[in-house]
């Protein structure tokens, strides 16, 4: 099987597990503080990675150096992490996923600044129709809301949170010093979780940590091991394979399998118009990814291959 196939199947897997996070994120966000959730679940992230890293034979010799790197990449997605669930306090599962996907637009920016990787025409006019159906999402499918830019309070934060996501994904291709993935891993949720235990130190401390409804330690456990320490392994391994904008295209996904996630939880799907918007974000993704089985090659340094 090929490296950019294996780097598909990875975001492929990576959007639906980040999915999980938005619904079960939603039902429990008004129960904790955000930056204390955060910080224990990459605490418990970075044993889960560690525990990994032994079974393959442990981190590797130099693992560490340059240590600033662990932290400005653990700090950026420590930023994101935190604003996401200050943002599902009041945004509806699906409207934030729709934010989410306003990710590889961004994405593809920073990755020219960083990485002078050039988008296609093609691939601009995929990023800007998935642009366009998160941007119908986010406002409701309400014409009037859109002309007035009338966001949401939980949106416009978590909006700010996706910037620190993109330019998390160029970043990492940009500091990888040939590490492996799971090392690499380690190394970013263990700075981010020091970085937010010191942020956080009081919240942590004043959190009643036994009183805490079921809810809260399910989706601890789940955002730790799946949209924690599983999606960044698997963004990581794309990431080194892909495009930054073709990595990240796979977000388009998340809005999709956020509706199943509300569906399968009980809680319904979303009106007909607001569908309208999630179908152009699919439409987004198969422009981005067309032909790239039979092309099979990553693309050289610099450019971003339709």
């Amino acid at each position: 099987m090929s490296q950019p196939l294996l780097g598909h199947l990875a975001m492929l897997a990576f959007s639906a597990l980040v999915a999980g996070s938005f619904s079960l994120g939603s039902l429990m966000a008004n129960e904790i503080d955000p930056t204390a959730f955060t910080a224990v679940r990459f605490w418990l992230a970075a044993a889960f990675v560690g525990i990994l890293a032994q079974m393959r034979g442990g981190l590797g010799k130099g693992s560490f150096t340059a240590p600033w790197r662990y932290f400005v990449l653990g700090g950026l997605f420590g930023i994101y992490f935190v604003l996401m669930f200050e943002g599902l306090k009041v945004a509806p599962p699906v409207s934030a996923a729709a934010v989410f996907t306003l990710v590889p637009l961004m994405a593809a920016g920073f990755a020219w600044v960083l990485l002078r990787q050039v988008l296609t025409p093609r691939m601009a006019l995929a990023l800007a129709i998935g642009g366009a159906g998160a941007l119908w999402v986010v406002f409701r499918a309400d014409l009037d809301a859109l002309l007035r830019f009338d966001i949401g309070q939980g949106e416009a934060i978590y909006f700010i949170g996706c910037v620190a996501h993109a330019i998390y994904t160029p970043m990492v291709r940009r500091l990888n010093r040939g590490e492996a993935v799971v090392t690499f891993t380690f190394g970013t949720v263990l700075a981010g979780a020091c970085l937010l235990t010191v942020y956080a130190w009081s919240d942590i401390f004043a959190t009643s940590w036994t009183s805490l409804p079921l809810m809260v330690w399910v989706t601890l456990f789940y955002t730790a091991f799946f949209a924690t320490a599983v999606t960044v392994v698997l963004l990581q391994f794309a990431t080194l394979r892909l495009p930054s904008a073709k990595v990240m295209a796979y977000t388009y996904l998340t809005p999709s399998w956020v509706i199943i996630w509300e569906i399968g939880l009980g809680n319904g799907a979303p009106p007909t118009l607001i569908l309208a918007g999630v179908a152009l974000t699919v439409l987004a993704l198969l422009l981005l990814l067309r032909d790239d089985s039979a092309k099979n090659t990553v693309p050289r340094q610099g450019t971003i291959r339709p």
